[in-house]
């Protein structure tokens, strides 16, 4: 064999191993953008659950708030529609503003046990309080943990293979789940 020839070979042997190493790498990047995309859906998923947990325990507790607060028909009309608008909700965006709308009307529901005394001593109204604080504290975990997968998602989504491999995946930038800047201060109930 020429040296001419070994040198074609040599040449060709390492032109074969960067191309299979470029097309690992791109397999390789590609799945990973799909796992960030699974992560965030699946993420989304266990904040779905505790939603529905949350809307599920809603109507026992309005149930036994009704009884005591009888004039409060607005604060219960306003959890009905945001129950409502949860549950015909398509995207997650969608699903994430209806559950706005409701955390603020909840904390108002809650706060109905300092002017009704013998609210507070019901017991099946203290039971129900208690799951909805565990549905609320899940809530935050897995809004957490939501917003982790988003940010891991976005942050590789911006960098310059991410953004080709995104595209290339058909993955799009996931939306947050922010608590809205006026729910961030304590509501005020007045009668």
């Amino acid at each position: 064999m020429s040296s001419g020839l070994k040198t074609i070979l040599i040449v060709l042997g390492v032109v074969a191993l960067l191309a299979v190493a470029t097309v690992g790498w791109g397999i390789k990047e590609y799945n990973k953008v799909v796992a960030l995309d699974e992560q965030v859906k699946a993420q989304w998923a266990q904040v779905d659950n505790q939603l529905k947990r949350r809307y599920d325990l809603i109507p026992n507790l309005v149930e036994t708030v009704k009884g005591y607060a009888k004039h409060e028909r607005e604060l219960f009309e306003k959890i009905a529609e945001a129950r409502t608008r949860y549950f015909q909700a398509k995207t997650v965006g969608e699903k994430i503003e209806a559950s706005r709308g409701l955390e603020g009307v909840l904390s108002r529901l809650l706060l109905l046990r300092e002017a009704y005394p013998e609210l507070k001593a019901n017991e099946s109204f203290l039971k129900l309080q208690d799951s909805l604080e565990g549905t609320e504290n899940r809530i935050a975990v897995e809004r957490k943990r939501y917003n982790d997968a988003v940010r891991a998602l976005n942050t590789y989504r911006r960098t310059v293979y991410g953004r080709f491999f995104a595209s290339l995946a058909g993955v799009g930038e996931a939306e947050y789940y922010e608590v809205p800047e006026a729910e961030k201060e304590a509501p005020k109930v007045k009668f």
